[in-house]
């Protein structure tokens, strides 16, 4: 006979099904948190630590997008040095700092640039880009017109919340006297001039540098020609990439070709440019070539015909 308050025979099979959903459901629960936590950790078997500055550079934003960039523009130096010349400093949304290194005095100078690899937290990116803005960067207004003839124009980009924004300044450190600038525009100048010494100098204050390693070349050509005896006693060097001179560049006027290097090419024209200087004579179907190699950057196309817009 059944007490008081005792379940009957259906009453104890639905305590006994409830309590089973539940062991079921907790069971679950334990087989996703265990999931969750295997899925934090490495081969090893230790747990993977995600930092604040891995989090932060990789939301929102790609690797290889440009946060904040420093490049001249034009100048009175040759078409050749124009074309293969690389930003003054490029700081991409995941801390890279890509910028030319020191160069050596010897002469004549290697066939490659020395472009380094430094690294900033994404706090500093962040901080970096901000900075920029506060500058002047997309807002600077009048920046006048110093009497200073056959500077490059320094160009300043930078990407914040409201998208890219640029400002050109031409002769900003030949212009530096403020001859024939206002009082406010010799301000606004010195507020970008402190700026690009600040991100030009970002190399030399990381603990560490590397070099760059490009996934591909552009690389210009123009006709060999002998300018003094040092340069007439280098030897010649086939080169190992594709047909010089290539597609034309910068007009018929200026006789100068470009070709782009990408894939397995690019460690063996690395590697013979790496033995080279820059008057060496390459040789490429019978003639004789004076090149210029430019490293191309993560965020650019490999295109000569893009490259020289640019």
């Amino acid at each position: 006979m059944r007490k008081e308050g005792e379940p009957g025979e259906g009453g104890g099979r639905l305590i006994a099904m409830t309590i089973a959903r539940t062991l079921r459901a907790a069971t679950a629960a334990s087989l996703l948190a265990l999931a969750a936590a295997c899925a934090q950790t490495s081969e090893t078997g230790a747990p993977e630590q995600v930092t604040g500055d891995q989090a932060a550079a990789g939301a929102g934003a790609e690797a290889d997008e440009v946060a904040l960039r420093i490049e001249h523009i034009g100048g009175f130096v040759s078409p050749s040095m124009i074309a293969g010349r690389l930003p003054t400093a490029t700081v991409y949304s995941d801390g890279r700092v890509i910028s030319e290194g020191p160069q050596t005095m010897q002469y004549p100078g290697p066939a490659l640039p020395n472009v380094q690899v430094a690294r900033i937290t994404a706090a500093e990116v962040d901080a970096l880009v901000q900075r920029a803005i506060a500058a002047g960067v997309g807002s600077a207004g009048d920046l006048g017109q110093p009497g200073v003839a056959d500077a490059p124009t320094t160009r300043l980009t930078v990407r914040g919340d409201g998208g890219e924004k640029t400002t050109d300044v031409y002769a900003l450190s030949e212009g530096a006297g403020g001859a024939g600038l206002t009082d406010a525009q010799k301000a606004a100048r010195q507020k970008l001039s402190a700026l690009v010494t600040e991100v030009s100098g970002l190399s030399a204050k990381a603990t560490s540098t590397e070099q760059y390693e490009p996934a591909a070349l552009a690389v210009y050509a123009t006709p060999w020609t002998v300018s003094d005896v040092t340069m007439d006693k280098q030897p010649e060097v086939a080169w190992p990439g594709p047909a010089l001179p290539g597609t034309t560049v910068g007009g018929a006027a200026l006789n100068m070709g470009c070709v782009t290097v990408t894939g397995d090419a690019t460690a063996t024209v690395l590697a013979a440019a790496a033995k080279a200087n820059a008057a060496t004579p390459w040789t490429s179907a019978g003639k004789r070539w004076h090149l210029t190699v430019r490293p191309i950057l993560p965020d650019e196309p490999a295109d000569c015909a893009t490259l020289a817009k640019e």
